[in-house]
């Protein structure tokens, strides 16, 4: 019976693994689509890019930095040299389970887009070869020990020491709302403040395709239920409730959104439709198996709500998140913590009761010291390494490679081919026959 459930277990954090390996394409056609024509593939291949250096690095000693045993019991970091290599991974557990191999890969995953967010807050302007260096070092210096902090826990029966925020201080975040992402939505902030805005913002180019937009957005809501759901350790009861949830906040952060724009700006928007959705998911992610499914809701409307309003943050304080990662994921990520502590119940998988249902004030004074610690530690050691490098190699293409787009210098292609024939336009064009808001490149003949 045991090899059963086992094996059930196994199935589920596979199945859970497949779809939020689909996320980093998700995110890739998300965020290239929000952006001009002239920098989507650069976008995707950040996307693409950064999870692969931290792929690379999770292999070499990441489970052991963020799920080891943590050095000197202070519950700051794992021991990163207890298993250089996961060499020991190869070994199947007597004791039977989900595969060590498998947890190792399901985290890897969690690592590799948590980098891969930050890259919609520096579209249009940082260099990529900047870029990979800056995420193996973040993974390394910020994410791995904001990951131990909250997903490391105590086991008595190995005899060895978890994180600080998920055992000592005692907050509560199911599946990364503050290290996965606030964690990045701070760096995100912080990283933009380091670059400088774009040229020309606030005016800059619209979203080129709205259609990838809601294909990413989508595709993204598909994996979320294994990020979610495979975050409830096998097919059990837990993983039902929290991918209930999980839906349930997706659609009511999507009216959320467009019912702020319908009042704010007299339309909604299919941009705000989705982003709305994200934005809801990212709330629900530290509150997945806390609260009922009307909590889930109330979660998902006031994620959407809020970030609808974040939005125009940048506008007034003056730094350039391009793609709102600061709005939708800091945003979302504070939400969703900070109403744990007033709508759990234990009634809920976790068990365990907000103000709302009788629980003590001291369980929003925990959220509140754990969001607190993350937002400072991200914020300060981000915007140290993005100054480094920016005084080492540099972080910000040149003026001209910023004015004509970045794929085409960098990448040496262009996202579509644009054939002035096929278009019905005239043989002979200039570059200043096209709006430059429409961000289109049409190479002259």
């Amino acid at each position: 019976m045991e090899q059963a459930l086992a094996a059930a277990d196994t199935a589920w954090i596979l199945a859970a693994f497949t779809a939020v390996a689909l996320m980093v394409p998700g995110l890739a056609l998300f965020y290239g689509g929000m952006l001009g024509v002239k920098s989507a593939l650069n976008m995707i291949m950040m996307v693409f890019g950064g999870f692969a250096v931290a792929g690379v690095v999770w292999v070499f000693f990441g489970p052991a930095a963020v799920l080891g045993d943590s050095v000197g019991g202070l519950g700051l970091i794992g021991n990163p040299f207890t298993d250089v290599g996961l060499a020991s991974l190869l070994e199947e557990d007597p004791a039977g389970g989900i595969p060590a191999a498998l947890t190792a890969a399901f985290h890897l995953l969690f690592a590799g887009i948590t980098v891969a967010i930050i890259a919609g807050a520096v579209a249009d302007r940082m260099k990529f070869s900047a870029w990979l260096v800056f995420s193996g070092i973040w993974l390394v210096l910020v994410y791995f020990p904001v990951a131990h902090w909250v997903f490391a826990f105590d086991d008595e029966e190995a005899g060895t020491k978890g994180g600080w925020i998920a055992n000592t201080l005692g907050a509560h975040d199911f599946a990364g709302g503050t290290a996965v992402h606030m964690n990045a939505g701070v760096a995100a902030l912080a990283v933009a403040i380091a670059l400088g805005a774009r040229r020309g913002f606030p005016h800059v180019a619209r979203p080129h395709s709205l259609p990838l937009v809601v294909l990413g957005g989508g595709i993204l809501m598909f994996g979320w239920f294994g990020f979610n759901g495979g975050s409830a350790g096998g097919a059990n009861h837990t993983a039902g409730v929290v991918v209930l949830n999980t839906m349930a906040a997706a659609v009511a952060g999507l009216l959320g959104w467009i019912l702020v724009e319908r009042i704010t700006e007299k339309h909604a928007t299919t941009l705000g439709a989705v982003s709305g959705m994200i934005a809801a998911l990212v709330g629900i992610t530290p509150a997945a198996s806390l609260v009922s499914p009307l909590g889930a809701l109330a979660i998902g409307v006031v994620s959407g709500a809020v970030s609808c309003f974040a939005v125009g943050w940048k506008f007034k304080m003056g730094y350039d998140d391009s793609l709102d990662v600061v709005a939708i994921h800091l945003m979302g990520g504070v939400v969703g913590t900070t109403l744990i502590a007033f709508i759990a119940t234990a009634a809920a998988p976790a068990g365990v009761d907000g103000l709302f249902f009788g629980g003590g004030i001291d369980f929003l004074g925990r959220q509140i010291v754990a969001m607190a610690a993350v937002f400072a530690y991200s914020f300060a050691v981000t915007f140290l390494i993005a100054k480094v490098l920016d005084k080492t190699m540099g972080i910000r293409v040149d003026a001209e490679t910023e004015k004509i787009g970045i794929d085409v210098p960098v990448h040496g292609e262009t996202a579509y081919v644009m054939d002035s024939f096929a278009a019905g336009a005239p043989s002979k064009m200039r570059p200043s026959d096209f709006a430059e808001d429409r961000d289109i490149v049409v190479p002259t003949t």
